[in-house]
C-alpha cells in the first residue's frame, strides 16, 4: 500500500506534523500489509503552489508532490486551522490537483489548532472539500486542539488509532480500480424527478 500524508503545518516543530507523522503510524499499524509511506510538506512547495495558481505549471518539485498524492492508494490530510479554517496553503495546494484526481480515494482528515472550539473545521470545511474532489472520507476525523498533547494525549492516541485503522481497513477491503461515484446533472435530476 503507498500511503501519502499531506501537511501543511508551517513552523518546526509543528503540531500538524506530529499529528501526520503519528496517523500515518497508526495507519501502518493497523495494515496488514507492508505500507509505503510518503509525507508531502506543503511549506517545502508553498511558492511553487502560487506560481502553479498563477501560470497553471507545477515546478518539477511540485509535480513530485502532486504525483505522490495522486499515486497513492490512501491519503491523511492534515491542516493546522487558522481564523476557524483551514489553511490557504493547504486549500491552494489541493486547488492545483486535476479535480477528478482523488476520486474514490480513501482519506483521513485531521486538523490542529489552539483550542478545541474549532474542531468542527473537519466536519464542516474538510469534508465538504474532500467530498466536492470525490474522495472517500473515512469516519473518523482527527482533531487535536493544544489541550491535547498534554495531560489529555490517552484520549488524543485512542483517536488516532480508531482513524489510522479505518484507513488502513478501507485500503484492504476496496476494489484494485475503484470507480468513482457517477456524477448525474442537476438538470437531470429535475427531470427525471418529474416522471
Amino acid at each position: 500500500m503507498k500511503l501519502a500524508v499531506v501537511t501543511a503545518g508551517l513552523s518546526v516543530p509543528s503540531s500538524t506534523r506530529l499529528l501526520a507523522d503519528r496517523l500515518a503510524a497508526a495507519t501502518v499499524a493497523a495494515a496488514g500489509s507492508p505500507v509505503e509511506v510518503s509525507v508531502v510538506e506543503l511549506r517545502d512547495v508553498a511558492v511553487d503552489i502560487t506560481k502553479n495558481l498563477l501560470t497553471g505549471f507545477p515546478s518539477p518539485q511540485l509535480g513530485t508532490a502532486i504525483e505522490t498524492v495522486t499515486g497513492a492508494d490512501a491519503l491523511i490530510a492534515v491542516t493546522p486551522v487558522f481564523t476557524a479554517g483551514y489553511s490557504g496553503l493547504f486549500k491552494s495546494f489541493f486547488d492545483v490537483l486535476d479535480a477528478d484526481s482523488l476520486v474514490g480515494k480513501p482519506v483521513l482528515l485531521a486538523a490542529t489548532g489552539g483550542t478545541e472550539r474549532h474542531s468542527l473545521v473537519l466536519d464542516y470545511q474538510l469534508r465538504p472539500l474532500f467530498g466536492y474532489l470525490k474522495a472517500d472520507p473515512v469516519a473518523t476525523g482527527v482533531y487535536a486542539a493544544s489541550s491535547d498533547w498534554g495531560s489529555g494525549e490517552g484520549a488524543l492516541q485512542r483517536r488516532i488509532e480508531k482513524a489510522g485503522a479505518e484507513l488502513a481497513s478501507r485500503v484492504a477491503g476496496r476494489p484494485a480500480v475503484a470507480a468513482g461515484p457517477e456524477f448525474v446533472p442537476f438538470e437531470q435530476l429535475l427531470a427525471s424527478a418529474g416522471e
